[in-house]
């Protein structure tokens, strides 16, 4: 997705979105469109340092580790999570350009648009 300018309006409300775009939005939409991935999303962003061990994460769930680990994999396949080992553990932090790109489509017009009559 075309990055959006400083000052500039959401992408939504800019101009219409490309096909390339809007595919790239909807795949970020839909791994956030999940309660478990959201919170797990918000807890990562959240927890001290800006990381978070997927042993911090899972008690929070009532979900077996597997399924924990599938929404850690949606959430990194989509590009608004990275992962590293260490030892026995991964680490998760937020992708902070994409959570941006993600904000910025709701974010509004700085001046209002006319209403047209």
């Amino acid at each position: 997705m075309t990055a959006t300018p400083a000052g500039c309006g959401a992408p939504l409300t800019r101009e219409p979105l490309s096909e390339n775009d809007a595919t790239e939005l909807a795949a970020l939409l839909k791994a956030v469109a999940d309660p478990v991935r959201l919170r797990l999303l918000s807890m990562i962003g959240s927890h001290p340092g800006g990381e978070a061990c997927v042993c911090d994460l899972t008690g929070a769930f009532d979900l077996t580790a597997p399924t924990i680990s599938h929404h850690l994999k949606v959430l990194r396949t989509a590009g608004l999570i990275d992962g590293e080992r260490r030892g026995t553990w991964v680490y998760y932090r937020i992708i902070p350009e994409t959570v941006a790109r993600l904000g910025a489509v709701f974010t509004p017009l700085a001046a209002p648009v006319p209403a047209s009559r």
